[in-house]
């Protein structure tokens, strides 16, 4: 298996909260060129950009002037512009989007594009929380994509999408279904989650013999007091080792080379899928 190389980008709010979700989308998308053309220098083959990345993190609100930031996927204009960017580049590009089905009807979504520019497939998210400051099942219905992977031009890519990552039953279905390469794109700010957030994924990586690619964005979005988000994005290997990481506090390009091997090589030593007990877990699929 070959060496590839995973990019992701994280990326401060561009704009201001009190324009239009159309004028926020173009500056976060001018931001976000330079960064891209940096990741095609340096080689990257996959990229992945965080949750819902050409929008703040608007689920503080429960405004529904956001649902106007949705688009169609694949038919909307910032899937059409990666589709073209991905081709240019020979890249892989899982593009986190806010997904408009029909009217009234939204989701969390990450878009996958093949480095010949064509559209893959998406993944909804699948669990949505609400708790104070985080009114997501205002703004998306949980997903309905099941567990994809993705058969692109590099690797075996999953993805599953912030609050997703504390169940750890997705990260399993995802490496069952063949996942390599499963990428974790999130909004999330300081506080318990930061703890969590370099003890979950590492893990969730050993556990399924995966790389992970974890991707936040950094700052704080106004008016909204939910507090900073905290960056740190990495990529880690299967045996839990942070390869690359980006800082807490600035938009930032983190590219790490990945040795595809070793998932076989944590496989076949650590022998989880073959040890596990499918037969004995029935009661936990029960509600």
């Amino acid at each position: 298996m070959a060496k590839v190389k995973a990019g992701l980008i994280q990326m401060g709010l561009k704009g201001d909260t009190g324009q239009s979700p159309d004028r926020i989308r173009e500056q976060m998308i001018e931001a976000h060129l330079p960064f891209i053309a940096e990741a095609a220098k340096r080689g990257v083959q996959v990229l992945c950009f965080q949750e819902v990345f050409h929008q703040p993190y608007f689920c503080p609100s429960q405004d529904v002037k956001w649902y106007r930031a949705a688009e169609r996927v694949p038919d909307g204009p910032t899937v059409k512009l990666m589709q073209e960017i991905a081709a240019r580049h020979s890249m892989v590009i899982v593009v986190p989007i806010y997904e408009e089905e029909m009217t009234g009807v939204y989701y969390n979504t990450a878009a996958v594009i093949d480095a010949d520019g064509k559209y893959l497939g998406k993944y909804r998210k699948t669990h949505i929380p609400q708790v104070a400051g985080f009114y997501e099942k205002f703004f998306f219905k949980p997903g309905n994509s099941g567990w994809p992977v993705f058969n692109t031009a590099y690797c075996k890519l999953g993805v599953y999408i912030c609050y997703d990552r504390h169940f750890p039953e997705g990260w399993r279905a995802l490496a069952l279904n063949g996942a390599e390469y499963i990428v974790n794109p999130s909004a999330t700010v300081a506080g318990l989650s930061q703890y969590l957030w370099k003890l979950e994924q590492p893990a969730a990586a050993v556990a399924n013999g995966v790389f992970i690619g974890a991707v936040n964005r950094p700052g704080t979005e106004g008016p909204w007091n939910i507090g900073r988000f905290y960056g740190s994005s990495y990529v880690c290997d299967p045996r839990g080792q942070i390869l690359a990481e980006a800082s807490e506090d600035k938009d930032e390009l983190v590219v790490a080379e990945m040795d595809m091997e070793k998932v076989r090589e944590v496989r076949d030593l650590w022998q989880f899928f073959r040890d596990r007990r499918p037969e004995m877990y029935g009661s936990l699929t029960q509600v």
